[in-house]
């Protein structure tokens, strides 16, 4: 029997990237899934077609987790098509490069209405469905470890994902609903090339410092989140993967 079946998850962001790899493994052991997209629709119907077209169950929704009422609908749409929600991917998100100079209250406000209150506000509307032994998996990044330059705004919203990741666990660890994060370092997706990050001096850069020797690849962490949606990981609530090739 796949570790998920009879599972029901949801996972924002998920029209290409790191979403979009997460949501196909959780469909690829039994989960049916909920593809979230704020955007895309072809994308988030193309991982829909990817997952049904392989005998998996799946649907896709629009909505901007920023807002409170789409937060709420794209839950619900978990409800109506399948019954349940046992897993929550908190995975949309935004990066943008800005110096202290060129930091304005549109870029502030734009990465963190969607980085931290999208996290807030899906998990707000996931945790009245969530049953026991529920899971939230919530995707930081290592730049909240490593605090790169010209990306203060960014980091600061991963830094505060890290700290809600912890204290969400401990306020829903009574109810066996864990809460637990990957923070990945440079992953090569749709987003990383057309940011002109893979290929670039600055990727060289983070490879030499990574002991691992490359960049990641998608497929180097959807088994992650594979995993803390699992009985596997029964034990572990409030804790952070560090999925960066050993970058530190």
């Amino acid at each position: 029997m796949s570790r998920l079946s009879g599972k029901v998850a949801i996972v924002t962001g998920a029209s290409k990237g790191i979403g979009a790899g997460i949501a196909r493994a959780l469909a690829a052991e039994g989960a049916a899934v909920v593809v979230n997209y704020a955007s895309s629709k072809s994308g988030a119907d193309a991982v829909v077609a990817a997952i049904t077209g392989s005998g998996g169950k799946a649907v896709s929704v629009q909505g901007d987790v920023s807002r409170k009422a789409d937060a709420q609908a794209i839950v619900e749409t978990a409800i109506s098509q399948f019954g349940r929600l046992d897993i929550l991917v908190n995975n949309s998100g935004v990066y943008e490069f800005a110096s202290i100079d060129q930091i304005t209250e549109e870029h502030f406000h734009r990465l963190f209405n969607i980085n931290v209150l999208g996290t807030l506000l899906t998990t707000q509307a996931a945790v009245k469905h969530l049953g026991d032994g529920g899971s939230v998996i919530n995707i930081s990044s290592v730049v909240s470890r490593i605090t790169p330059p010209d990306l203060a705004v960014y980091t600061g919203t991963k830094g505060a994902v890290d700290a809600i990741t912890g204290s969400l666990a401990r306020e829903l660890g009574p109810r066996n609903i864990r809460v637990n994060a990957i923070n990945p370092g440079l992953v090569e997706t749709e987003g990383t090339k057309a940011a002109n990050v893979v290929g670039s001096e600055a990727e060289q850069f983070i490879v030499s410092q990574t002991p691992l020797g490359r960049s990641g690849q998608v497929q180097d962490i959807a088994p992650l989140a594979v995993f803390l949606a699992s009985d596997e990981a029964r034990w572990l609530t409030g804790e952070t993967l560090i999925a960066s090739g050993g970058l530190r």
